[in-house]
């Protein structure tokens, strides 16, 4: 027999992959183990001892490292010293420490900021009416000094005539503003504060505060109030921060004063100027400034007396009741709330008084000089309580933030004392607790059946009523009669804003507590509301938000579906983003929730319905993102598709599904990735052997593979699918459906019969010869040097991979001599190709790239080659002093293959 010389190394693949598996090691963890707590103990050196010994007690003999992070302790973990002291303290201790934590309590994240609040307002009270500011000019007196009078006192008198400036000096009106122009006028005065006070003119910024708070007397555009006392409080919030931050700094000179400081900590400088800035308040002759201002440095009691906050908070809450118009005074009293809620909020009684007062003054809303103002502005009595809606929310949301439950039932009968006025109810059941609320929602609807519907729809009470009942959950045996008698308001309400504002609230509770069959019978209220005259296509977003309140109750996806509203519903939104926005939003919960695969008819024609819809949306403006987005969702669908054991129903799924989404190629590639499972599957039940019908049936899997992979754009995922969808065929024994990928499959198939050995192998290095490539590019010869380790692999005996039931070379020409010298010829090609390319960059002085392909070529030969045979040996040794020539090859890998190749020279 002739024997003809390998080139190609042979392999063991077997002996290989035991050598290359790492060896187990038995770990003795003894007394160590890195997640054992480890107690670090100080280490100090001894008296006595010899230089650099040290002396260490430890809770273990074991010699384990300590932890870097915890040897930076002195033996204690911080954490376990406040516990084991918590533990120590005493019972009463505790409890005086708990009440003194009360006592100075601060405002918690869930105390609804001012912020917040006033962004609402800017926006909900609005006019196009035209306003009108007075600005000061001032005035010449006071500037010459009177002779003969001491610098302090002409000092003195000179202050007190520059504020006597600002009610008797000359004012110039600015008339006509809008709102815009007003509210940047504003912003102006507060620069202007700003600056005066940067300039050291403490007296005309006290001027400007002022001013303005004269602004806040005036009425005459009442609808635009509410946003009038916001832009002007936020003038008066810039001063107090001002006055309060000078103080501050007065005290902090020369050391710092802790925050937590008391009256003695403040030197006479700072406590004499605090009390100066009193003074020049007390002064203002008129009641609305005077309070205002005051109450805007009012944190600056501090300073000057342990109590000083505490007994001034009564005095000016007694003052407002000098303020003749309602909503004025409603407003400071607000305002007042608000300034004590950030420095006392634990003092509440100033708190109640304030809104007991405010009670009391509600009777002056049908004074004749209230009604004259009223009908001279042409504005409604339910338009004018509105007005008040702000004030009185920040008020009772100061009141009952953390307060106790029977507060509520104190304000419930003062309510009824009032007549139940619609806009104080409403304002109560949205500043308590919802869980309160909810406790009392059978009192509160008998409440709201009472009240006069003309100053305030009912319907809004119930909505407020809806949020608490929808958060907190009322006594089991009332759910029923709570949204009988809510729905019995919602479905008379006309106007479909308002019908849908307030049904979109009460959706919630009713999905919360109850079955489909109610939330089915809601749908069905708010389609009839909603689709005459098209009204849904001005309520798109109460229409979204009545969706998500749904998807958050029912995960169950059958159910959803079996109610019989639930689609039609979804008719209403035409808008075409609006529908597939609410189409994502329905896909990622059925994505996140939907645990087990379904078959369900129901559920799957719903799916495919909103896939479809999201798939439809595509087009040629679609960006990436939003087709990528898409696509994962409809994706997230198909893998949750099973019908088991019947699977040419899920064949039939899947060509449905294929002319569905042909615009998504992510989609396709999916699809063509469960039927290869499909097929691989039913390989599995049949264990390799198919019947008639089994082979029938993954011929055409097979065949839906290589229909569909054409259509694809992507050259790589097409590549990457002919090369998988072949290796399912073979493995199912499909050889023609298969044939498409047989140029990617060299080693599972044997050579065509009539065209000689490596007739696949050549084809694919000839098309290669062929196709241009790049000038100054290496791509061609590095794909020669990818070939040489298929031809060493087809040159083996056995074959590292192999198809059960599909001949390959292996059988028919496994280690033959002749098939042997064609693969030795044609690796010695490729080889030259190769060489002849490296001379080429050695003449164009391309060493770097002439070190890298040389060393990628050794590496080859390395791994792959013969190394005894003395050509490949040398031509080794060659293009290893080629790459290193130059100074390009990185040393650690060079090294590594180095060693490699004296292992394989020494095994051999």
């Amino acid at each position: 027999v002739c024997c003809v010389p390998r080139r190609s190394r042979g392999r063991n693949y077997e002996a290989e992959l035991q050598r290359c598996r790492p060896e187990a090691a038995l770990v003795e963890f003894g007394d160590y183990h890195p997640l054992k707590s480890i107690m670090v103990t100080d280490t100090k050196t001894r008296r006595g001892a010899r230089k650099g010994s040290t002396s260490s007690s430890s809770s273990s003999s074991s010699s384990a490292p300590l932890d870097p992070l915890s040897s930076m302790l002195d033996g204690t973990d911080p954490l376990s010293m406040f516990a084991a002291a918590s533990a120590t303290e005493t019972p009463d201790l505790g409890r005086k420490k708990w009440e003194k934590e009360k006592e100075e309590e601060v405002v918690g994240p869930d105390f609804e900021s001012w912020s917040l609040k006033r962004g609402e307002i800017l926006a909900r009270f609005t006019t196009t009416e035209k306003l009108s500011i007075n600005l000061f000019m001032g005035s010449d007196r006071g500037k010459a000094p009177s002779p003969g009078s001491s610098a302090v006192s002409e000092k003195v008198r000179t202050r007190l005539e520059e504020l006597d400036d600002l009610e008797e000096g000359s004012q110039r009106e600015l008339l006509n503003l809008s709102q815009q122009d007003y509210a940047n006028r504003i912003e102006e005065l507060n620069q202007s504060l700003k600056e005066a006070w940067a300039s050291d003119q403490k007296v005309k910024a006290l001027k400007i505060v002022i001013q303005c708070s004269k602004l806040l007397s005036d009425t005459s555009v009442i609808q635009f109030y509410p946003s009038k006392f916001v832009l002007i409080t936020d003038i008066l919030d810039t001063f107090g921060r001002l006055v309060y931050d000078r103080i501050w700094t007065m005290c902090s000179d020369p050391r710092p004063l802790p925050d937590s400081f008391t009256v003695d900590d403040v030197n006479d400088t700072a406590k004499e100027t605090c009390l100066n800035w009193f003074f020049k308040i007390a002064s203002i002759r008129e009641l609305l400034p005077r309070l205002y201002v005051e109450a805007a440095i009012l944190k600056c009691n501090c300073f000057l007396n342990k109590c000083g906050i505490q007994e001034t908070l009564p005095r000016l809450t007694a003052m407002i009741r000098g303020i003749g118009d309602p909503l004025v005074a409603a407003y400071t009293r607000a305002y007042l709330c608000r300034v004590g809620m950030e420095v006392a909020p634990h003092l509440k009684d100033s708190l109640n008084r304030n809104f007991f007062d405010l009670l009391g003054s509600f009777r002056q809303i049908s004074s004749e000089s209230v009604q004259n103002q009223l009908v001279l502005q042409r504005v409604e009595v339910p338009e004018y309580l509105t007005l008040y809606s702000p004030a009185i929310s920040w008020i009772l949301q100061c009141i009952a933030y953390r307060a106790p439950e029977p507060l509520l039932t104190e304000m419930m009968e003062r309510c009824k004392k009032l007549g139940n006025n619609a806009l104080l109810l409403n304002s109560v059941m949205r500043a308590f607790r919802p869980e309160f609320v909810a406790g009392r929602a059978t009192d509160f609807i008998g409440m709201i059946k009472d009240c006069d519907e003309a100053g305030f729809p009912k319907h809004l009470l119930f909505g407020s009523l809806g949020r608490s009942v929808a958060c907190a959950d009322p006594p089991e045996s009332e759910r029923l009669t709570i949204l009988n008698e809510a729905w019995k308001v919602v479905t008379k309400v006309r106007s479909p804003q308002d019908y849908i504002n307030c049904a979109e609230i009460w959706v919630e509770f009713t999905c919360r507590h109850f079955s489909k069959r109610e939330v089915n019978t809601v749908l069905a209220d708010i389609i009839k509301h909603m689709t005459p005259d098209r009204a849904f296509e001005d309520a798109y977003p109460q229409l979204q938000s009545v969706i998500r309140k749904i998807l958050t109750y029912f995960h169950d996806f059958s159910v959803l579906f079996s109610m019989e509203r639930f689609l039609p519903f979804l008719d209403m939104f035409q808008k075409d983003s609006v529908r597939v926005e609410v189409c994502r939003s329905i896909m990622e919960v059925f994505i996140k929730h939907q645990v087990e695969p379904t078959r369900d008819p129901v559920i799957l024609n719903a799916m495919l319905h909103i896939c479809k819809t999201m798939h439809d949306s595509v087009n040629a403006l679609t960006v990436e993102d939003e087709k990528r987005s898409l696509a994962l969702l409809i994706i997230g669908f198909i893998r949750m598709v099973c019908f088991g054991r019947d699977f040419e129903q899920q064949l039939s799924f899947c060509v449905e599904a294929r002319a569905t989404f042909c615009n998504l190629e992510s989609v396709m590639v999916q699809l063509i990735h469960t039927v290869n499972q499909l097929a691989m599957e039913t390989s599995r039940v049949m264990r390799g052997s198919h019947s008639r019908k089994t082979a029938a049936f993954v011929r055409a899997c097979a065949a839906y593979s290589f229909i569909t992979i054409p259509s694809l754009s992507s050259i790589f995922s097409r590549l990457s699918l002919y090369l998988l969808s072949g290796q399912v065929a073979l493995a199912n024994q499909c050889l023609s459906q298969g044939e498409p990928a047989m140029d990617n499959s060299f080693c599972f198939v044997s050579d065509h019969p009539e065209h000689g050995v490596l007739y696949l192998v050549r084809g694919l290095l000839n098309m290669i010869q062929d196709y241009t490539w790049e000038d100054n590019s290496d791509a061609k010869v590095r794909v020669y040097v990818s070939a040489l380790p298929l031809l060493a692999a087809m040159s083996q005996e056995t074959y590292l991979y192999s198809i059960p039931k599909v001949d390959s070379n292996e059988t028919l020409y496994g280690g033959d001599p002749k098939f042997l010298l064609e693969i030795n010829k044609l690796s010695e090609t490729l080889i030259g190709q190769v060489l002849d390319h490296l001379k080429g960059l050695g003449r164009d002085e391309a060493t770097r790239r002439q070190g890298a392909l040389a060393f990628s070529l050794f590496g080859v030969l390395l791994a792959h080659g013969d190394l005894r045979n003395n050509k490949l040996s040398q031509l080794a040794v060659n293009l290893w002093n080629l790459s290193h020539k130059h100074g390009y090859c990185e040393t650690r890998v060079s090294v590594k293959n180095k060693k490699t190749g004296h292992v394989f020279i020494n095994f051999y």
